[in-house]
């Protein structure tokens, strides 16, 4: 080989780029479907578990971290009162809330927003909302709906809003937690009110641009874009009804009614061919199937008893006709999802017995998934129509929380990079999941 022509190809290898890191830049990632696209990726943690690269200080909350543009951001509530507290009444706390921009590769802090917030709901911990950012902006929804956007790299105010202000809303037991969806140049939200039960606002500046629906109060599912019967569709489960939408006007497709005991209605919709499930306690279903060739829904079955899925706090997938998802029993349960049959479950890999409201938030990364576990362990797991199968485990994180009379860290981590970002309510750290070259 010549001098030359060995030069070149040690250039090219030198020089060629490695797989595609992707970003997390909201609820569920960049596809809302809670699917890890990167390769390079560990399949089994190393010994004394996966190297911690950096740790930052936070306050209190469930909002996950989003990962955007070398950044990460994520929501706390500071405050000086006792909000370590599951209770299902209404008590009044006091702190502030804040939006935080730390550098993803060091985590220090690069900006801080805050505002002043009476909390007036149960599990006060704080907000619950992952932030999403786009094309330079920073969306982040408050607990008691105070809706602010700011600048990815400043931090400077934009916009904001508060929704039971300005709509005459009020906040819902839990607070507000559906988390904003951007559908082109529109930020859909979940607000409450008369009529206005949704509203697209212009991402831009803020402006309304429609509102829709109305329901004895919010919920807390967030909105959820289809594609079927040849259009999109936006879909809006709340108490009284799941309804679709167009979502570039708010004008009504279908509407099928639907109730789930208490307003829980938390899940988002999930979609596989041309069946919608629906599931919230008490053991509330309901399966749609989807026309064809226009936006129209026919009820198939409803309230399958426990036999089917009924989530609280864990979103469910489909796959090949099978829904996987936490029960609010606090067991993974496997569905067929035309027939509501139970196929298998398991208190798994929360417990060796169901422990009510269970918490295993997972993501799909392969034939794999990725679990945080409320006991602030992460676990690699195989999950199938056969059952399932745990791979390994690794404590990251301590539960801050309580819920039941248990230690619990209820907060969605996000998966970018090569790398996991989870936080509790003093911490948010990064995770290095890449296999060695």
């Amino acid at each position: 080989m010549k001098v030359q022509t060995w030069l070149v190809v040690v250039s090219v290898f030198a020089f060629a780029p490695a797989a595609a890191a992707d970003d997390w830049p909201q609820w569920m990632g960049p596809h809302r479907d809670n699917v890890w696209r990167e390769d390079g990726v560990i399949e089994r943690f190393p010994a004394g578990g996966p190297k911690v690269l950096w740790r930052t200080p936070v306050a209190g909350g469930y909002a996950g971290p989003a990962v955007a543009g070398g950044r990460v951001f994520l929501m706390d509530y500071v405050t000086a009162d006792n909000v370590k507290v599951d209770n299902f009444d209404r008590k009044t706390f006091t702190g502030a809330e804040r939006v935080l921009c730390l550098d993803e590769r060091t985590g220090e802090l690069k900006w801080r927003h805050e505002y002043p917030v009476t909390y007036t709901i149960s599990y006060p911990a704080g907000p619950r909302c992952t932030p999403v950012v786009d094309q330079g902006k920073v969306y982040a929804l408050g607990a008691e709906g105070r809706l602010t956007c700011l600048d990815a790299e400043s931090g400077a105010v934009l916009w904001s809003k508060d929704f039971p202000a300005e709509y005459n809303a009020k906040t819902a037991l839990w607070g507000y937690a559906s988390h904003p969806l951007i559908e082109g140049e529109l930020l859909l939200c979940v607000v409450g009110g008369d009529g206005s039960h949704a509203v697209a606002f212009d991402k831009r500046t803020g402006q309304e641009r429609w509102r829709s629906l109305s329901a004895p109060e919010q919920g807390y599912s967030p909105p959820t874009i289809i594609e079927a019967g040849g259009v999109r569709q936006l879909l809006l489960l709340r108490p009284g009804a799941i309804s679709s939408v167009d979502p570039a006007t708010g004008q009504q497709y279908w509407s099928q009614p639907y109730e789930a005991t208490s307003g829980s209605v938390i899940m988002s919709p999930v979609l596989w061919g041309e069946y919608l499930y629906v599931g919230g306690y008490n053991n509330k279903s309901l399966l749609l199937k989807l026309a064809p060739d226009k936006p129209a829904a026919e009820i198939l079955w409803r309230d399958r008893g426990p036999s089917a899925i009924s989530p609280v706090n864990v979103q469910p997938y489909a796959a090949d006709g099978v829904l996987y998802g936490f029960d609010q029993k606090g067991v993974l349960r496997a569905m067929d999802m035309v027939s509501g049959t139970k196929l298998w479950e398991t208190a798994q890999p929360v417990s060796e017995r169901p422990l009510y409201s269970g918490t295993a938030l997972f993501v799909r990364q392969g034939d794999r998934a990725w679990m945080f576990v409320e006991t602030g362990d992460l676990v690699i797991a195989r999950i199938t129509r056969d059952g399932f199968e745990e791979l390994d485990r690794a404590r990251v994180l301590k539960p801050t929380n309580n819920a039941f009379g248990r230690d619990v860290v209820w907060s969605m981590p996000a998966f970018a990079n090569r790398r996991a970002y989870l936080r509790n309510d003093e911490e948010c750290i990064c995770v290095d999941l890449a296999a060695e070259p």
